[in-house]
């Protein structure tokens, strides 16, 4: 189905930072698969652990133990703090079981209609639920009636949030991406999960994650909400976790991590042997290389040469730039203008990047950029948005 207006380019083959078209020129990766392809391109442990689990076992089905399942739940136990997970296939899938924890949370609460608040500019998928929970009203259009029970309020707003506090006892959750990615890389004021996490624990409320984009290492620790002093209640991750291999996790601790029991939800595949042995050699590999003092390191250099190279259209009353933001390899530049012919513009000189929210270069490359990799990434967007802004 024509579900996506496609570039005028395949690629047959990847390695490290590059992807190579059917002709075997070389394009350089900024966008990482949409921040799936962490590790780059064959990936030698990945490729590996893939290989050796095909050749033993892909898949048995929930019904019984999986060994490969149980060490990655420990992991990312582990790294994050939670106490159970939830494996399936897809961030939507993960954030799917994150709200029919927080309704099934709701409805022990005795709450007959329970709510979610949700952030503007925010996205958590396409299935009903997650699209409703989603604030793109485009992406929204034709699939009426949506799922009831949100609640919307612009993001990097505690004020918005403790007003509903006071104003509505229906609320069971707070859903929010600590940094926001399909919404133009949001980062918000340091204190704003802060502020979240007491207000929910207040009001006796969920704080749920959602780390699909910005999990797993790429703002430089393994989850964003650790730069800040909290723990959610439930932690949604996805996309990096497989570097390509289909694996999404719904991660919980406290009262939300015994809220599913067995009939209440479920999944086919999710967590088979061959997916969780790709996660794990993820997880080993970032751990092993020392990749999350690499990537806030390499995120700050990128982040830094754009501000300089880029200063010049970020002053003035009317800057022709607005903002460059910048966590980690999660880094975004915002035009004040409509963008997104520079993606076709950096395809002719064989870099891949994106542009989000319709005026934000968006750029998620992999954790394993070498410094000259990182250099022609910042000289080249620099001089295509240099060019762009200088025709009408």
């Amino acid at each position: 189905m024509q579900t996506y207006a496609r570039l005028p380019v395949s690629f047959v083959r990847g390695e490290g930072a590059y992807l190579y078209d059917e002709q075997g020129e070389a394009y350089l990766d900024a966008l990482g698969g949409i921040a799936v392809c962490a590790l780059g391109h064959a990936h030698p442990a990945v490729t590996r652990a893939i290989c050796e689990q095909a050749q033993t076992l892909l898949h048995t089905s929930n019904l019984y133990g999986i060994q490969n399942q149980q060490a990655l739940a420990d992991k990312l136990c582990d790294i994050s703090g939670v106490d159970r997970v939830f494996f399936c296939n897809s961030g939507a899938e993960a954030n799917e079981a994150a709200i029919k924890i927080a309704r099934r949370y709701g409805h022990h609460r005795n709450i007959d209609i329970p709510h979610i608040v949700v952030m503007e500019n925010s996205f958590h998928g396409r299935t009903l639920a997650t699209l409703t929970a989603t604030a793109n009203r485009k992406a929204q259009q034709g699939f009426e009636p949506l799922v009831e029970g949100f609640i919307r309020v612009p993001y990097n707003d505690i004020e918005a949030v403790a007003a509903l506090a006071r104003s509505r006892d229906d609320i069971v959750a707070v859903l929010v991406e600590p940094v926001q990615g399909e919404g133009g890389i949001n980062i918000p004021s340091p204190g704003y999960l802060q502020g979240l996490k007491q207000l929910c624990e207040k009001h006796q409320w969920l704080l749920m994650l959602d780390e699909i984009q910005s999990g797993v290492g790429r703002t430089g620790r393994w989850f964003a909400f650790q730069h800040e002093n909290i723990q959610p209640d439930v932690l949604t991750s996805a996309k990096a976790l497989g570097n390509g291999v289909p694996i999404s996790a719904c991660l919980a601790r406290g009262h939300a991590a015994d809220i599913l029991q067995p009939g209440t939800h479920g999944t086919t595949f999710g967590g088979n042997p061959l997916a969780c042995a790709a996660a794990l050699a993820v997880l080993e590999s970032i751990e092993r290389d020392n990749l999350l003092a690499r990537i806030a390191e390499l995120g700050a250099y990128m982040l830094s040469g754009f501000q300089t190279a880029l200063s010049h259209y970020t002053a003035g009353a009317n800057p022709a730039i607005t903002a460059i933001r910048g966590k980690g390899l999660m880094i975004g530049i915002q035009l004040q203008r409509d963008c997104a012919d520079l993606v076709k513009l950096a395809l002719a000189q064989k870099l891949l990047i994106n542009v989000t929210a319709g005026n934000v270069v968006r750029l998620l490359p992999p954790y394993i950029l070498n410094d000259s990799e990182a250099e022609r990434i910042v000289e080249t967007v620099s001089s295509l948005i240099k060019q762009f802004l200088a025709t009408p």
